[in-house]
């Protein structure tokens, strides 16, 4: 009989599944369940847009694109990115478009790690950073955010975490889950840590455009920082095109080389038709970024009055669509707490454990859901509290 756990591989076995996916599959077959969890945008992809994808199916462009992706589609990406960003790159040789924005991170991760090699990671992050390093044998070296500097990367705690191991920042801003960003003097300070070293930047950009009060800035931008920097982007939280797994990759050409030619053999290519979709958004989607913008700040600043009320300790987020509460104190861990109030009101939050150690304490909850479907979760979220306030 096999042995499964012993012949397979032991990183892979040893590495824990996704905690937001492990919350999430508890609300399977649950009714009445308001879920407060996933980070999609709840507008559909907009009309224009997903035309395109059909237009390219009626006339039977189903075919592989170049590995890179469309010729077109690229030089729309570099156009977007100078457009709205003042970043330029060239089509041809420092952009490839990918099944998502996972696939780029996980592409820069590959072409640049070595086992051994070091990559400082700041949590609380998205959950995959920390599994793709161990899986090609990197260290994660993890540098705890905090509340009180609002869940920003210093300068001061980057300087203290690099030692000659060190090939790799990663710089997950605009953050999931705390909403964190990171603004120009922000930058400028983690650039100077950074100049004349030999480290590499993974800056993931994917809710770039979701910024409140502010344009988003890339370190890309910064002197010197360019030639060092490796953007990920897509167009799942922008153009509201989840489903369509799109992203892509911008970094200087000997890097996209090699990036390229893992694509190869990993996928070939992104699929056919969201590239034709994705033209269109690059094209004539402007005004959909700023509509979608404009009602998450709305919902945003409803879900910040609504904890407020609670007595739910908040730090206002300035990006992407969550925020990442401090839970009151019932003797619970953050798991015990979202679980509870899971069975006994039925809403739906994930844990801020998920994000790494430090988040315990604290629970992401998305504002990418309707402004009724959000007061009926406050409401839901009021009658726990006063149930176990005494506690």
């Amino acid at each position: 009989m096999m042995d499964y756990s012993r012949l397979m591989n032991q990183t892979v076995i040893q590495t824990p599944p996704s905690g937001i996916r492990k919350f999430f599959d508890m609300l399977s077959g649950r009714k009445d369940v308001i879920s407060l969890t996933v980070g999609q945008p709840d507008f559909p992809t907009p009309w224009h847009v997903r035309q395109a994808g059909i237009r390219s199916l009626e006339e039977g462009r189903t075919y592989y694109t170049a590995n890179a992706g469309l010729s077109a589609l690229r030089e729309e990406i570099c156009a977007y990115m100078q457009r709205r960003f003042d970043l330029h790159y060239e089509p041809l040789h420092e952009c490839v478009v990918t099944v998502g924005g996972s696939e780029a991170i996980d592409l820069a991760v590959r072409a640049l790690i070595e086992p051994g090699d070091e990559v400082i990671l700041p949590l609380p992050a998205f959950v995959c950073y920390e599994p793709l390093v161990r899986l090609v044998g990197g260290v994660p070296v993890i540098i705890e955010t905090k509340k009180e500097d609002r869940f920003k990367l210093t300068a001061a705690a980057l300087r203290a975490a690099i030692t000659p191991r060190t090939k790799l920042l990663i710089l997950p801003f605009p953050n999931n889950p705390t909403g964190a960003i990171l603004d120009r003097d922000d930058l400028e300070q983690i650039a100077a840590v950074l100049r004349g070293t030999d480290i590499f930047v993974l800056s993931d950009e994917i809710y770039a455009e979701l910024t409140y009060g502010r344009r988003h800035v890339s370190i890309a931008s910064l002197p010197d920082m360019w030639e060092r920097t490796i953007i990920v982007n897509g167009f799942s939280k922008t153009y509201a095109m989840t489903g369509w797994r799109l992203g892509f990759v911008l970094a200087p050409e000997p890097l996209i080389t090699q990036m390229n030619k893992l694509h190869q053999y990993q996928i070939m290519c992104a699929p056919t038709t969201s590239q034709y979709a994705a033209l269109e958004a690059l094209r004539n989607g402007d005004e959909d970024i700023e509509y979608m913008k404009s009602q998450y700040n709305r919902r945003r600043v409803l879900l910040l009055e609504g904890l407020e009320q609670l007595g739910m300790e908040c730090f206002a987020p300035e990006g992407a669509f969550y925020v990442f509460p401090r839970l009151p104190q019932l003797g619970w861990d953050s798991e015990e707490f979202c679980r509870r109030l899971l069975e006994e009101e039925g809403v739906a939050l994930v844990p801020g454990v998920a994000f790494g150690a430090c988040g315990e304490g604290f629970a992401r909850i998305s504002y990418a859901y309707s402004v009724k479907h959000l007061n009926k979760a406050l409401e839901r979220m009021n009658s726990f509290l006063r149930k176990h306030g005494d506690r």
